[in-house]
């Protein structure tokens, strides 16, 4: 795991008692996912499936309908008080298409339209029109006219006014942002002819009227939506006896092929009868429904079109990123199984050994900054080992006496060497430095080691091939709902990770909990270097690339205190997703190198990349589309596919857990883990992508420590009574 390069202490207070900004690596996290779900919400908003009303009201009486419009024609107009209806001349026929565009059907209609040269009205709705612009332009282009058919298509008699004047407003804005264009024409869903007016749609027909629109209904129904067949749908588009009508076909909805069919056998055989294809106003001889838009309106729609081409461009990225992350996941959770089982099975069958065992003693490096809580622990479990041992605790500058709590204790072949405040980095190399043996052991100054695991952790040199060996590094203080999410992250995300890497050959990191060195390995590499946040991502990578091997020790087992509060493991985690990044940047000529460091880098660095910084990133989607689906889709098939993630998850960490032979216990805070903690994690990742991206800098944060960490089967440790009410006992 990753840890600090230079500790600061707090930042200054803000002067004059003025109130702190919102760091810029916060803002924008914030920003992004406000953005995300801003889109989502539109996205569903154009696929109705925000406020969309499917209602149809059934037929109602009919005395209020003024007689004239019951027997008038299938243009009705109510502007300015008027109550008239028209009808068209004979041998005139204006073909209308409702509910498109659709990207399938419509061009197809106006090819055959061009065909014939033909012109038709086209009724479309403010959704398809705002995801198809690109149509409606086409429409307008060659000569055709446009009118309204509401935005989400609704039976407009259950819609209060405000509403009707929404559906109206954003169905013209839909055509205005496409087109450049208002129009006064209008068809109400659900619509019918004109003798079907009843006293609940003939209200929304004069309102419609007072906001200056004509209604257009149709006394021609192909009934194309039934897909009768193409004879039957010429049969009922043709009018009887010459007469002009206004016929109903449709462009969306569903397969339209058969009337694309009976289009085009439909227009040269009705010319030839001498009928004439005009849209709605050359057949009245009347001035054009469109007028221009321009200024505000104008740039009003083309942002609308702007929006919800982004939130339609943004949903097909998340569907793909859905795709990559649920290919990553699963490659991964199959790789991991697989090969974790063969490490397993490997390093467990009789008679298993590295090498010659190593007998020989150990230098273990202890650097300490400020650990006065958990420093005696550490060093008392160092002195239970069953292996020969110096340790040097490195005191980096602490300010809380954390040497003299070392140098109190008296232990044997227990040194402390001090030094000014220099980072981790620093402190391992100056232990390094005056190291009396050839194998080094890392750990940090929170942690606790079993009495076998420094024996275990050092057996892997037996191979000369070995430069490094990482440890099994466990959460000691799981006795909490975060401790334990951490657990289960330790021992199936980390540790069955190093299971699968060790096979692979390219271990990612020596948890700076728990790793060993030869310290040959680590003179040829520079020591441990303070380029990055993640010193020990960083020497991993390192002695990859310099050709040794590094394994994982799984019975190398050592008790660390996980934070304990969110903002603790938010600081933790944006410190070694960062530092990761930065080992990655920093290593990144090993891609192109040849010999053992162009091994690493052709198949070290893409699977850390994938499985370390992109599929974290792109996870969440998972949930994204968990709580989408759940509000605006098909609940029950999402419900279905997200516990299906879920379940492979769970035989992951379960079989992880067996490995380890952990207890099964802590798995039942899984489900709540992979809603709640992944998404803190991604916020984390997205922070550290903003800090790189921006070019910022990264202060190390100390993490505050309670020392509740012991072995389990350690030795009692004696402690002061602490004069805070808040001083946990140790968690053995």
């Amino acid at each position: 795991m990753a840890s600090h390069t230079r500790r600061s202490g707090p930042a200054p207070r803000a002067r004059g008692g003025s109130r702190r900004r919102l760091p810029l690596r916060l803002l924008l996290p914030l920003l992004v996912l406000v953005a995300l779900m801003a889109m989502l919400m539109l996205r569903g908003y154009v696929h109705s499936e925000i406020l969309a009303d499917h209602r149809v009201r059934p037929p109602a009486a009919t005395d209020q309908v003024p007689e004239k419009i019951m027997r008038g024609g299938p243009v009705i107009d109510t502007r300015s008080g008027r109550t008239e209806s028209l009808r068209l001349p004979d041998r005139r026929l204006v073909l209308t298409f409702d509910d498109g565009p659709d990207p399938v059907w419509t061009p197809k209609v106006l090819d055959v339209l061009r065909k014939h040269d033909a012109h038709a009205v086209f009724f479309v709705t403010g959704t398809m029109a705002s995801r198809h612009p690109d149509l409606v332009r086409r429409m307008v282009a060659e000569g055709h006219e446009v009118g309204l058919h509401t935005f989400n298509h609704p039976d407009l008699s259950y819609q209060s006014k405000k509403r009707i004047d929404w559906e109206l407003s954003q169905n013209q804005l839909a055509i205005s942002g496409a087109a450049g264009i208002r129009t006064s024409l209008f068809r109400p869903p659900y619509s019918s002819f004109a003798g079907a007016m009843d006293n609940m749609s003939w209200p929304v027909t004069e309102y419609i009227g007072d906001r200056g629109y004509i209604t257009v209904v149709n006394n021609t129904d192909s009934e194309d939506w039934r897909k009768p067949g193409v004879e039957e749908i010429i049969r009922k588009a043709t009018p009887k006896g010459g007469k002009g009508a206004i016929v109903l076909m449709h462009d969306s909805g569903g397969d339209r092929h058969q009337t694309v069919a009976a289009l085009d056998r439909m227009l040269p055989d009705l010319r030839e009868q001498g009928y004439e294809f005009h849209n709605l106003t050359e057949a009245l001889d009347a001035p054009s429904a469109h007028s221009r838009v321009t200024g505000l309106e104008q740039w009003k729609g083309e942002a609308w079109i702007f929006l919800v081409q982004a939130s339609e461009h943004l949903t097909d990225g998340l569907v793909v990123g859905l795709a990559i992350v649920g290919t990553l996941v699963i490659g991964r959770f199959v790789l991991m199984l697989l090969l974790s089982g063969l490490h397993a099975r490997r390093v467990r069958r009789r008679g298993f050994s590295w090498g010659p065992p190593i007998t020989e003693p150990v230098s273990v490096l202890v650097p300490a900054y400020n650990e006065a809580k958990c420093i005696e622990n550490t060093v008392r479990s160092l002195a239970a080992s069953d292996h020969p041992i110096e340790v040097l605790v490195i005191d980096d500058g602490s300010s809380d006496g954390t040497a003299r709590i070392v140098e109190a204790m008296g232990l044997p072949n227990v040194r402390v060497v001090r030094q000014l405040n220099a980072g981790k980095p620093a402190a391992l190399n100056r232990g390094v430095a005056n190291a009396r043996y050839d194998l080094i052991v890392m750990m940090d100054g929170d942690t606790v080691f079993e009495p076998s695991t420094v024996r275990e952790l050092v057996q892997p040199f037996g191979d000369p091939r070995v430069g490094a060996v990482a440890g099994n590094a466990k959460v000691g203080n799981k006795d909490t709902l975060i401790g334990a999410w951490q657990h289960i992250e330790y021992v199936m995300g980390f540790n069955l990770d190093r299971r699968m890497y060790d096979v692979l050959h390219c271990m990612p990191t020596i948890p700076g909990a728990v790793g060993a060195f030869r310290r040959s390995a680590l003179e040829r590499v520079g020591g441990m270097s303070d380029d990055t946040l993640a010193e020990d991502t960083d020497i991993t990578m390192a002695l990859h690339r310099d050709g040794w091997r590094v394994v994982y020790a799984e019975n190398a087992r050592a008790w660390t205190e996980a934070p304990e509060t969110v903002q603790q493991l938010w600081s933790q985690r944006y410190r070694w997703s960062y530092g990761t990044m930065q080992a990655i940047w920093k290593h990144r000529r090993a891609l192109v190198d040849k010999g053992a460091s162009g091994r690493f880098g052709r198949v070290g660095l893409p699977l850390v990349s994938l499985f370390m910084v992109v599929a974290p990133l792109l996870a969440p989607l998972i949930d994204v589309f968990l709580v989408y689906g759940l509000v605006f889709g098909p609940t029950q098939k999402t419900i279905i596919a997200w516990l299906g993630v879920l379940a492979i998850q769970a035989v992951c960490a379960a079989y992880a857990f067996r490995l380890d032979r952990e207890r099964m216990t802590h798995l039942v805070s899984l489900p709540l883990q992979q809603i709640l903690y992944r998404q803190l994690m991604y916020v984390v990742l997205l922070q550290s992508w903003i800090t790189a991206l921006t070019g910022g800098r990264l202060r190390w944060q100390k993490l505050r420590r309670t020392g509740v960490v012991d072995a389990p089967g350690g030795a009692p440790v004696p402690r002061q009574r602490s004069q805070s009410s808040g001083e946990r006992r140790p968690v053995a």
